[in-house]
């Protein structure tokens, strides 16, 4: 049946400067819903983390024109609280600009970080600083980054976006937006042995041109998810100011995209490492709010593909992402392949299988056979792309209790805003349609 829903959105709240001193770490697993954290405890063989904080809830997470949100829109409504448009940022259907929690929270003294495992002006960390309306305008949302002044301490990829062309770097318009930092008092820095020792006020560290590689393959002069946590966390904290960070577990999408399950399987766990520091931080301090969450689910993952099985001690075995696999064994050398898929993933191939693959277009041949692999150790999907499932909210601290039941993903930047006592300025009513 097709049918409309209509939203009417509306928050009036007026700027006040008495706020409630309290820590916010936001994290947030780009793609990640129940079955890929429970895909890593089943691998893992223990609870990870994040199933351990004491609230829970469930959220759904359609945009304002579609059911099946991208991470833009589903940035913006749990960081401002208002859905919009598929691929915009910061902005509502209507073309206005609504601020994040992490603008306002700045206005009135917090102190305000970012790190993720992606360029920092992806879809999801660019919602905590960016206002346009498709998230493919990284140039722009650099400059906005520079010039928002709202992030006080950024980790993640995407050096290039900030650079011009001669200096390595991909913008036309001549601009040098590091050098633009520099001046503004920012530390910059580019890989993992630099941000052991930065203890600067402000820092921006980019630790690849683009995006970090994946952590089943990163490099060492690359930091992991929960080392760069820890660091910002110890910047935030030490002057004493409240902050608010947002931590993106980025990959966990790509791979759910990819339908890898050893992919998926590794960022998660990096991802709940990062939790991990978030919570041992909260449980000392006493004055944090943790809240772990999805911004939607990324395709369709079920936890068996029939039989009542799962070859689970065949799934722990695994060596690698098929990415990985394909860069060591070509299709075209059968034999390799075939050894090299019974090595990998213990996996007797057949001819009829063989020939399929060697059909495959080659952009394609990663997530096949990837697809491939995940139903013959027992998960399975049923897109390539995002879904409209509900994902689970997780929380830990002052005003946890608030995250239970079932609510939209606009909520959770709402009860923040109770919970901090944060208020900014007026906005008109606004009618968002959703829906088929």
């Amino acid at each position: 049946m097709r049918f409309k829903l209509f939203l009417t959105l509306a928050l009036v709240v007026t700027l006040n400067l008495v706020v409630l001193a309290l820590n916010v770490i936001f994290l947030v697993g780009d793609g990640m819903s129940t079955n890929q954290l429970v895909l890593a405890s089943i691998l893992e063989n223990r609870l990870l983390t994040t199933m351990t904080l004491p609230y829970t809830g469930l959220t759904v997470t359609y945009s304002s024109d579609s059911w099946v949100t991208d991470s833009a829109p589903a940035g913006t409504a749990l960081f401002c609280g208002f859905k919009t448009l598929n691929r915009a940022i910061g902005v509502l259907p209507n073309g206005e600009t609504v601020p994040s929690i992490f603008e306002i929270a700045k206005k009135v003294g917090y102190r305000i970080g970012i790190v993720v495992t992606c360029q920092i002006t992806h879809a999801t960390p660019a919602a905590v600083y960016g206002h346009v309306s498709s998230r493919s305008d990284e140039l722009t949302l650099a400059k906005q980054f520079v010039e928002s002044g709202t992030v006080d301490v950024a980790f993640g990829g995407g050096w290039q976006w900030f650079l011009p062309e001669g200096k390595g770097g991909v913008r036309k318009d001549g601009l040098d937006l590091i050098e633009m930092l520099e001046s503004k008092g920012y530390q910059y820095i580019t890989n993992a042995d630099e941000l052991k020792d930065v203890s600067a006020h402000k820092v921006l560290g980019l630790f690849a041109k683009n995006y970090l590689e994946p952590v089943s393959n990163r490099p060492a002069n690359q930091p992991t998810l929960d080392v760069m946590t820890a660091k910002a966390i110890e910047l935030l904290s030490k002057s004493g100011q409240p902050f608010m960070l947002m931590v993106e577990g980025s990959q966990i999408d790509w791979e759910c995209h990819a339908n890898d399950f050893y992919g998926v399987w590794k960022e998660v766990v990096e991802f709940d490492n990062a939790v991990k520091v978030a919570l041992d931080f909260a449980k000392r301090d006493g004055n944090t709010l943790v809240i772990v969450t999805g911004d939607h689910e990324t395709g369709g993952l079920s936890l068996s593909n029939g039989g009542y099985t799962i070859n689970v001690e065949q799934a722990r075995k695994a060596k690698g992402t098929t990415a990985m696999f394909l860069k060591q064994y070509n299709v075209a050398d059968k034999e390799k392949f075939f050894a090299g898929l019974k090595e990998w993933y213990g996996i007797e191939l057949k001819d009829s299988e063989y020939e399929y693959f060697t059909k495959v277009p080659v952009n394609n041949l990663r997530r096949e056979l990837a697809r491939f692999v995940s139903e013959r150790v027992g998960f399975g999907w049923t897109t390539y792309d995002h879904t409209a499932g509900a994902v689970p909210v997780y929380a830990f601290g002052p005003g946890a209790h608030l995250f239970t039941g079932f609510m939209d993903n606009t909520d959770v930047a709402r009860i923040i805003m109770k919970i901090t006592s944060l208020n900014t300025v007026s906005f008109p009513k606004v009618t968002a349609t959703a829906g088929y």
